[in-house]
């Protein structure tokens, strides 16, 4: 199955997410966005595909988002995407695709919505200590 992860290897989601992927057996793309960001248009199309808002796809903690005024609600979609091109660091994370659809993995159980059911087998812990599969690879509710 070919999968991508738009992933920050320093967030905690990101990590997580990526590991759930390869429990499923699947080697992703793995493209470090801060260090190679997605074009407008990849970026516009990430977005749209999870079925969010552009103001919904921007991290507001830990980044400039406050300082640039982007909380104005006067700004359109381009001055956003425009932000986000800028500072990478403002584009949310995880964003993962895979044919099954394009999800913004925040939680990062939120891939399971784009993987095979029957992919996983075994158990998952989380880097937290949180058991999100069972001995079975079923998900803990």
């Amino acid at each position: 199955m070919d999968v991508t992860i738009y992933h920050n290897p320093d967030c905690g989601t990101s990590r997580n997410t990526l590991a759930l992927i390869r429990h499923a057996g699947i080697e992703p793309t793995v493209i470090e966005y801060l260090k190679t960001p997605p074009s407008r248009d990849q970026l516009r199309k990430m977005i749209a595909d999870a079925g969010l808002s552009v103001r919904a796809a921007i991290r507001e903690k830990g980044t400039p988002y406050a300082e640039l005024g982007l909380d104005n609600p006067a700004l359109t979609n381009d001055q956003l995407l425009d932000a986000m091109l800028e500072h990478p660091i403002l584009i949310n994370r995880p964003f993962v695709i895979t044919p099954m659809g394009t999800r913004l993995s925040r939680p990062s159980e939120a891939v399971f919505d784009i993987l095979p059911a029957d992919a996983f087998t075994g158990p998952f812990v989380k880097e937290d200590g949180e058991r999100i599969l069972d001995e079975e690879g079923k998900r803990v509710v």
